[in-house]
């Protein structure tokens, strides 16, 4: 018996000694802004100084357009996100995106507030800075969580929606990214702050894609070193605790501005049938669904995804 359980000790211990030498190999600590921009920040981009921040930004398309679309990124993602959506709407539309507080190279938001309600003012900030009154909001996950509820605390400034795999009722997930449930994690996202091996990266990625073959390496390189931005990392749990689905979701059939809806029917993260409810309770709302497309249809098939934005922008 007592051998038995030495055995089972020593077993304990190699393990824990293991995964310990395994986290000290794959430690990367934060990396400063500087680092990234040569990279990360290639023009169009600019950086704006906005509210104790500074915000990575890009502003393209012609400027007399008087209502232009802003995309609004989910989580843990960046303005690259939407690069297939930018090329093609800009050369007739202006187009503004940014890289969120939390997020990107932007970083954290000084007063390490995260609410949506935070997060709608910020979009309307972004938008007083760039002198623009109405815009079409365009936004994926929470950043069509934070497109719908800027609808709804401040109506005069959006003319249109267009909410992709977008958050905002409370769900349950098929399967969450493994980055996401250690971040949410209150004793994980502590002992595993610096631990972030770019195989996990990768593993996140393709969990929310319908084909995971579609993931580069290039992809999973940018999502790894954005994530690396000084601040993200703690700022990223900070989101999960502070953007709970269900807040304002009751003022959701109060929308009344044209919004498409576009949907993965592969979404593991938001299920389909939380596009159907955005569907029934925002009146006129036209949902469309992409067979073979997971949480991000936009990134995983910018062309056919923009196409339905122009049909439904005509």
């Amino acid at each position: 018996m007592w051998r038995a359980l030495k055995g089972v000790l020593l077993f304990l211990i190699v393990l824990v000694c293991g995964f310990g030498i395994y986290v000290y190999l794959h430690k990367e600590p934060d990396r400063p802004l500087a680092d990234l921009t040569e990279r990360w920040a290639q023009p169009p981009s600019t950086f704006i100084e906005l509210a104790g921040m500074l915000v990575h930004l890009r502003d393209e398309g012609p400027r007399n357009d008087k209502a232009p679309i802003i995309l609004i990124h989910g989580t843990s993602a960046s303005l690259h996100t939407w690069d297939g959506w930018a090329q093609v709407l800009s050369q007739d539309r202006r187009v503004i995106r940014f890289d969120l507080p939390a997020f990107g190279l932007t970083g954290p938001e000084p007063n390490n507030n995260y609410t949506i309600e935070r997060y709608a003012e910020f979009v309307v900030t972004v938008m007083d800075h760039l002198g623009v009154d109405n815009a079409i909001l365009a936004g994926n996950s929470l950043g069509g969580y934070i497109a719908w509820s800027t609808a709804v605390l401040h109506p005069s400034r959006v003319h249109q929606l267009v909410l992709v795999d977008a958050s905002g009722y409370p769900y349950e997930s098929e399967s969450v990214p493994i980055a996401f449930k250690i971040s949410q994690h209150p004793i994980a996202s502590v002992l595993l702050k610096d631990f972030i091996p770019k195989a996990l990266v990768e593993n996140s990625v393709k969990n929310v894609y319908g084909n995971p073959d579609l993931v580069s390496q290039e992809l999973v390189e940018r999502y790894y070193q954005l994530s690396l931005r000084e601040g993200n990392r703690s700022a990223l749990s900070e989101r999960f605790k502070q953007t709970k689905p269900g807040a304002l979701a009751a003022s959701i059939p109060d929308i009344k501005v044209p919004t498409l809806i576009l949907w993965g029917a592969k979404d593991k993260l938001i299920p389909l049938k939380q596009g159907e409810r955005f569907n029934q309770e925002i009146l006129g709302s036209q949902l469309i669904v992409f067979d073979g497309l997971g949480h991000v249809p936009h990134e995983e098939d910018p062309q056919a995804t923009v196409d339905a934005v122009l049909s439904f922008l005509d």
